[in-house]
């Protein structure tokens, strides 16, 4: 790793510590100082001092070092920093931030260019380590050449810094156009918080307001600035949804408090930077609701949540559709700041009109009838503010819900027609790039290459004519230049033979660097098109606790496996049968508390969604305790339907007749409800899962609960094949439509109504010939072993003969050319590795073709071989946990450059999963880090067991006896400082416990 490349990591650590650095010290100011806290910041602060330490800026090393020196005697002595002294440390780490900025080149200079103002600062941070000091001035400073991040900021960084030039412009604009002169406004720094819009002066608003209505685009900002409002109110807006619903559960969380009071802070933030007042406002009362119930002022219940949830949507709509759609609903989001109100007063806010909202199902509209709200009041008091009126009577105040705020919807569906954008992570987006251009270095390889070929080509004919010379001089006898010529020939044979050999060498390492390279930029390309799993499934909770409400039904929602990477077009296509399937699960899966009771179960329902991968597809699963499937009922619903007579529904299994629920227009449900009772939720997610490659299955016990579960392709750009050889040839088989490849003796081959089968799983499988399905030539005699896939439709079940396995492939699926139409049994082609074109099949289409074949009976003549098996890695592999990406970048580029696999992890918890489920021959670890540290760890896995016996070498900046002898008692094998892998200490170590 080269210098300027350990720079730009050091630069993104410093980027990324930074940001948390920023937010635990402004907290410090309104949040109790606590020990926990002050720990925390003083290893944020550790760790950019490491990693300048790796870069050797001394400047950055002093600074952090005076930094931590200050937290932690904050943390000893037990006193509270003021906000003159806090805003001191917020420079000395605006400064370290500069620093990472500047390029390497202009370093030096910038830092003697600004030594006094570096000097001050650090005299200054340096006076709040003398005992006793109760406050200090803040130091004014002015950095000149102040460097700016080479690349676009992060949201939450481009916001906080642009309010200072979008609030000026706006201002501006407003002072040319307008006769009213506002109050000057200053820029935004961290010690000064825009004031709340509410607190601005009324001549001053209504400028703003007049002035939107002439020009939106001057008090908006441009189209970026927009762009990042709506993603920054879409990420923070999850947050919000999912704090509010957890609320429900865990009423006055701190913890969840927290989250919610941060998400709505910077929503309001960022609303200040684009001049949505209305947003701001909204967001404002939000923070203030959350702040009054981390203070115990209020309580907020499940009618609080609600109101704070219809906030969530108005400003989801805000970003989403702007200025224009604020004034068509200003009369919305007044009344809902008004209902907001009352969650901190307990005083009823003026009642309004109710529009119930329209909800569109199905293609059916239907108008939803909303439950009333009770506004929560503060103590934790449960029953709504209770009034009377002039005639004396006693009322409960009730607040209804407004129902005019439309279901937010994604921002790309407004226009079909624009640019499609995805997102994609810095972090991955930075290693396509980096790929690329070694991909393009190593392009550029190929003409030198081809010159020293040419050279080659060259010395041969200069070899030719001497040989012809050789001969000519043969034929006239003269021995004495024939000697001379034949050793000029055998020198330059000599050297022809030395280039082509050299020549061959640079080919075949060419070829293994642009195999390796080729593959990795492969697998960041499917990378960058895959999101998280929780991307499209974080609407669920709120939906399904809302239509728990309405049905007055008690239900816990849980999703596990929101960080599973999933393609996004299948994200896009799991969206409707996933709602589909959960909807139906609470509408009559579930039963309502009192029937839960009388069967003996708890009130509250459990429904659970979890998406993971398992042995190279994504699998999804839906689980609910509910009543399950009255498969008499359905056995009397299918003959009523007349899809089977009652001899043969008798007869059907339980995975027989579950079958059925998959049938266009099939429904146990009673009656039609604006839920469900359709018959075309699970036809839907059928036909998903067909279309993608994938299968579903549901599984149910009557009383218990029903079971869903998908089985889906990770990709569709890439789909998990089985290769097997028919008639010679290669062929792929989806993974996701075999049920299963087995080994069938002659001898288990049973024959009944001049068909062939064998019996797997108390199943008769029917037997054909794959050969014979494709219409291929026979092959060769078989042996007395047959291959055999087993593919399945439904309920049936069919196995393929083919002539032997060839193993599971990755392929990237290439569509047919449309000249060719449906080809039959074909549904797609692809290149292998050496580039030959591989069909692969549809299994629907050979279902339908082996149904034509199984009328006649078919001699089984195949032959069957091992499959290939694929050559293990025998490297020794290695885990390597630090929480510090420098440091752990570092180590992982050493260890590989000498032959190792490398792991990594960034903390002990992480590294805790990673050696309890992977084998490793060596653990290098760091020591201070979060969740769990260095030493936990060490000894969790020397007191293990199995784990015993894997070495452990500590890496850590502390050198101190006492901190290597704590090491040593926890069992490492080695305490080595961080300075280790300078040189060969680290090399020689691992040299010594495992070899080469």
């Amino acid at each position: 790793m080269t210098e300027i490349t350990m720079l730009d990591v050091f630069r993104d650590e410093v980027e990324a510590q930074v940001a948390i650095l920023n937010q635990g010290l402004l907290s410090l100011e309104t949040e109790p100082q606590t020990q926990q806290k002050l720990e925390s910041l003083m290893r944020i602060v550790n760790a950019i001092q490491g990693t300048a330490k790796l870069v050797e800026i001394d400047t950055a090393i002093h600074l952090t070092q005076i930094l931590e020196k200050c937290l932690d005697n904050v943390q000893k002595q037990n006193f509270t920093l003021t906000t003159n002294e806090i805003n001191v440390l917020l420079q000395g780490v605006d400064l370290l931030l500069n620093i990472s900025r500047v390029g390497e080149e202009k370093l030096d200079s910038w830092l003697a260019e600004n030594q006094d103002n570096i000097t001050t600062l650090t005299h200054s941070i340096e006076t709040l380590l003398t005992p006793g000091l109760s406050s200090v001035s803040q130091p004014k400073v002015e950095f000149k050449s102040l460097p700016t991040k080479p690349e676009p900021p992060k949201l939450e960084e481009t916001l906080a810094d642009a309010w200072n030039t979008q609030i000026t412009s706006v201002v501006t604009e407003i002072q040319k156009n307008s006769e009213i002169n506002p109050a000057p406004v200053k820029a935004v720094t961290h010690q000064e918080t825009p004031k709340p819009v509410q607190d601005v002066p009324k001549t001053m608003t209504t400028v703003i307001e007049e002035s939107s209505e002439v020009e939106d685009s001057s008090n908006m900002g441009d189209t970026s600035m927009l762009e990042l409002f709506q993603l920054e109110v879409d990420a923070q807006a999850a947050i919000l949804n999912e704090g509010l619903l957890a609320l429900e559960g865990q009423p006055g969380s701190p913890k969840v408090l927290e989250s919610l009071m941060r998400a709505a802070h910077s929503v309001k933030g960022a609303a200040r930077i684009v001049s949505l007042d209305a947003a701001v406002q909204l967001a404002h009362v939000m923070e203030d609701c959350f702040v009054a119930a981390q203070n115990q002022k209020i309580t907020l219940e499940a009618d609080g949540v609600d109101v704070l949830l219809h906030g969530v949507d108005l400003l989801i709509n805000i970003s989403q559709k702007g200025q224009p759609w604020v004034k068509q609903n200003r009369a919305d989001i007044e009344n809902t700041k008004e209902e907001l109100s009352g969650l901190l007063t307990g005083i009823a806010p003026v009642k309004r009109p109710e529009t119930a909202p329209k909800t569109e199902i199905q293609g059916q509209t239907t108008t939803v009838q909303k439950p009333e709200m009770v506004v929560a009041s503060g103590g934790g008091m449960q029953a709504p503010p209770i009034t009377q009126n002039k005639s004396g009577q006693t009322q409960s105040i009730v607040q209804q819900k407004s129902g005019t705020v439309e279901p937010a919807k994604p921002a790309g569906d407004d226009a079909a027609n624009a640019d499609r954008v995805v997102r994609v992570s810095a972090e991955n987006l930075n290693r396509i790039m980096g790929l690329a251009g070694e991909s393009l270095i190593e392009a550029n390889w190929l003409q030198p290459f081809a010159d020293s070929l040419a050279i080659l080509k060259k010395r041969q004919l200069e070899l030719s004519k001497i040989l012809e010379v050789f001969e000519q001089n043969l034929a006239m006898s003269h021995h004495q230049e024939t000697e001379s010529y034949l050793d000029a020939a055998r020198t330059k044979e000599r050297e022809c033979r030395q280039i082509l050999s050299d020549r061959l060498i640079e080919l075949e390492l060419y070829a293994r660097r642009t195999g390796n390279l080729s593959d990795r930029l492969y697998q960041e390309v499917i990378q960058s098109n895959m999101r998280p799993f929780a991307d499209g499934v974080q609407g669920f909770p709120r939906m399904l606790r809302d239509l728990a409400r309405k049905l007055n039904k008690q239900v816990k929602f849980e999703i596990f496996g929101k960080s599973t990477p999933v393609d996004r077009d299948i994200i896009k296509k799991l969206e409707a049968p996933l709602t589909h399937i959960l909807r139906n699960a609470i509408d009559h899966g579930l039963e309502l508390p009192e029937e839960r009771v009388a069967a003996g179960k708890p009130a509250e329902g459990n429904l659970r969604l979890e998406a993971v991968h398992r042995g190279g597809m994504l699998s999804i699963t839906i689980v609910d305790d509910g009543r399950g499937i009255n498969f008499d009922a359905l056995r009397e619903k299918i003959i009523n339907k007349n899809l089977a007579t009652r001899e043969i529904a008798d007869q059907l299994s339980e995975s027989e007749l579950i079958e059925f629920l998959f049938l266009p227009g099939f429904s146990t449900a009673k009656q039609v409800t604006e839920i469900s009772g359709r018959g075309v939720g699970l036809d839907i997610a059928k036909s998903m899962a067909h279309d993608v490659g994938g299968t579903v299955r549901a599984m149910s016990t009557f009383g218990k609960g029903t079971t869903f579960h998908f089985q889906l392709p990770l990709t569709l750009s890439v789909v998990r094949t089985l290769l097997v050889e028919i008639s010679g040839e290669p062929y792929a088989f989806p993974l996701a439509r075999i049920e299963q490849i087995v080994n069938v003796d002659k001898s288990e081959i049973a024959s009944a109504e001049n068909r062939q089968y064998f019996t797997m799983d108390n199943k008769n499988i029917g037997l054909v010939a794959a050969y014979q399905v494709l219409e291929l030539k026979q092959p060769p005699p078989p042996s007395e072993t047959l291959s055999v896939v087993v593919i399945s439709e439904q309920s049936d079940y069919y196995g393929l003969v083919v002539d032997r396995f060839l193993g599971e492939h990755d392929l990237v699926v290439r569509p047919l050319d449309a000249r060719l139409g449906k080809v039959q049994d074909i549904s797609a082609a692809a290149l292998m590795g050496d580039g030959s074109p591989i069909l692969i099949v549809d299994a629907s289409d050979l279902m339908r073709s082996v149904d034509n074949l199984l009328n006649a009976s078919h001699m089984l003549n195949r032959v069957v071989n091992s499959a290939d098996t694929a050559l293990l890695d025998q490297r020794k592999t290695i885990l390597v946990v630090d929480d510090s990406i420098t440091v752990r970048e570092m180590e992982r580029k050493l260890l590989q450059n000498k032959g190792y696999k490398v792991d990594v992890a960034v903390d002990g918890m992480e590294g805790w999963h990673a050696v309890s489920t992977n084998h490793y021959d060596l653990v290098v670890s760091d020591v201070d880090m979060p969740r769990m540290n260095g030493i936990e760890f060490t000894s969790k896995i020397k007191n293990t067991p199995k784990l015993s016996s894997i070495p452990v070498i500590i890496v850590s900046y502390k050198d101190r006896e006492e901190d290597k002898m704590r090491g040593l008692e926890a069992g490492a094998d080695y305490y080595l400082t961080k300075a280790s892998f300078q040189d060969d200490t680290l090399v020689n170590a691992v040299y010594d416990l495992i070899g080469h």
